[in-house]
């Protein structure tokens, strides 16, 4: 099993920045990549940025240029760069593990984009 809290989150203004992170504990060995998701209000939970644990990585394109995900090499902790956030940024944003057969999510946090 893996455990992942996400700290970071809050209320900002528009063109603002947060730094979310996501720590991890238990059994991380074999993990593959870790990610963030979010969740707006009504809306499908959606993709936005992925680390792999070859240093690779992918984002939406509606992050593209204001998000950046990094990671340590322990892979005890991702994170994302949040800058010149929009309101339509708002959500609930989740970080997630996975490995080959399985997937771990945190709980969520929330991200208020709002003047």
């Amino acid at each position: 099993q893996v455990q992942l809290v996400e700290s970071g989150g809050g209320l900002v203004q528009p063109g603002g920045s947060l730094r979310l992170s996501c720590a991890a504990s238990g059994n991380i060995f074999n993990i593959n990549a870790m990610g963030w998701y979010r969740q707006a209000p009504g809306k499908q939970r959606e993709f936005v940025a992925l680390l792999s644990t070859r240093a690779t990585t992918n984002s939406a394109d509606f992050v593209k240029g204001r998000f950046t995900i990094s990671g340590d090499n322990a892979k005890n902790t991702v994170n994302l760069q949040m800058n010149s956030l929009k309101f339509e940024d708002t959500a609930m944003y989740y970080c997630r593990y996975l490995r080959q057969g399985s997937d771990y999510w945190g709980q969520g946090i929330q991200v208020t984009v709002s003047s």
